[in-house]
């Protein structure tokens, strides 16, 4: 059996060799020296040489030739073709499902900042509470304030008569001189009822603006020399115009307010130790005229001027 075997096998090397024409001739000839010293029960074998011809996969010639695949009964070459294409699609489907998890996250972050949009709009509301209960308790209140102390429209007992300051012209032409202090001594003996808030503008021995002379012009007003004196020395100020009052009225001197100690508390002014019922825009000054801006707790009673008189 060997010896007719093996002529069957140089030839088919022949043929293969004379087919291919390619440097795998060597390991063929292996092949069929193996298979010529395997034992007689591989007579099956030389079915089997189609394989070899596999092998050289870059001739189409050699494909169709192993036709004898047919003896599927090996089992050598079926497990190495079946698990091939097994192991293929199940890759697929896994890294198809990958991304199709990433598309709700990306929703998800999208619907985040209409909620911070709702967020951003209730600060913006909060302040306006905070301003609207200041006035609400001067209003209900029925008792009286520092205001009400220049609601007059005419002076008693010989005293200076308001005037229209609308009406006034001043003469910067003519030069006159007054004395203009401001303080809060009254605070230091009522420092239980201030503004905590408040405590570090009130200066230790009372006096805001110590008394000096200033120079105004004919047909100035106490509150026009007081405006100028606070710019001129940087002292903050604060006033509105009242119309019903017909004047201005002083609300701050130094970030002290009314009310800031006491509800009866605010400023009240003086003009040579007279404190007039109308407001500072309607006292025309004379020369040497004495004006005091005191600060008071008890609607000027508690500096001998306002509602004592």
């Amino acid at each position: 059996m060997r010896i007719r075997i093996l002529p069957v096998l140089l030839m088919l090397a022949m043929i293969i060799a004379l087919c291919s024409c390619s440097p795998t001739f060597s390991p063929q000839d292996q092949q069929a020296g193996q298979m010529s010293d395997s034992p007689p029960i591989t007579t099956a074998d030389p079915t089997s040489t189609p394989d070899s011809s596999q092998e050289p996969s870059p001739d189409a010639s050699a494909v169709p030739a192993p036709t004898a695949v047919e003896p599927s009964d090996d089992l050598s070459n079926a497990p190495g073709e079946v698990p091939a294409p097994t192991a293929e699609p199940s890759a697929t489907p896994t890294s198809s499902t990958a991304p199709s998890a990433t598309p709700p996250t990306a929703v998800k972050t999208s619907s985040a900042p209409p909620l911070t949009a709702t967020a951003t709009v209730t600060p913006a509301h909060t302040p306006a509470p905070t301003l609207t209960p200041t006035p609400t308790p001067a209003a209900a209140s029925n008792q009286p304030s520092v205001r009400d102390l220049y609601n007059e429209e005419s002076a008693q007992g010989g005293k200076p008569q308001p005037a229209d300051w609308q009406n006034v012209s001043v003469n910067e032409g003519v030069e006159l001189h007054c004395t203009i202090s401001v303080d809060c001594k009254t605070i230091l003996n009522n420092m239980d009822d201030l503004n905590p808030d408040k405590t570090e503008v009130v200066p230790e021995d009372g006096m805001i603006l110590s008394p000096r002379q200033v120079v105004f012009y004919e047909g100035e007003s106490v509150f026009n020399v007081l405006l100028r004196e606070m710019k001129k020395n940087k002292i903050h100020m604060e006033f509105v115009e009242t119309p019903i009052f017909n004047s201005h009225y002083i609300e701050g001197i130094n970030n002290l307010y009314e009310m800031d100690c006491g509800s009866l508390s605010g400023w009240i002014y003086k003009v040579n130790g007279w404190s007039p019922n109308y407001g500072c825009s309607r006292y025309m000054l004379k020369d040497g005229d004495v004006v005091e801006w005191i600060y008071t707790c008890d609607l000027g009673r508690d500096v001998g001027g306002g509602l004592q008189q």
